[in-house]
């Protein structure tokens, strides 16, 4: 057996941080065996992904549910700003929380890491 690929650190944005660690958590520990993935940080606002990237210098970056496409576009132009276009990112669809909930949440970043992180 190979042993995980990482280790990445994780910056999130979402306006909710004990979800959004509580369901990281989650993901980090079910993909512990192919990925080693570090939540590093979250920014709880717009205003705060420069800060919060430039504190903890991620190398992925997922923005929540909440955040419309336009918000995640900015978000992300924000955050690359600061450490470089080398930066992986991944925005979850607008809605998916509210409308199916946080298992569905954690099975879509799952879904993708594969593609994300290679």
């Amino acid at each position: 057996m190979s042993s995980p690929s990482g280790p990445y650190k994780l910056v999130t944005v979402n306006t909710a941080p004990d979800r959004a660690k509580r369901l990281i958590g989650r993901v980090v520990e079910d993909v512990k065996d192919k990925y080693t993935i570090i939540h590093a940080g979250n920014a709880a606002s717009i205003e705060e992904v420069k800060s919060v990237v430039e504190e903890h210098q991620p190398n992925v970056l997922f923005t929540a549910s909440m955040w419309t496409p336009e918000e995640a576009q900015q978000i992300i132009a924000i955050a690359k700003g600061v450490v470089g276009e080398d930066l992986k990112t991944f925005s979850l669809p607008q809605g998916l929380q509210v409308n199916k909930g946080p298992d569905a949440v954690v099975e879509y970043i799952k879904e993708n890491l594969p593609s994300l992180l290679g």
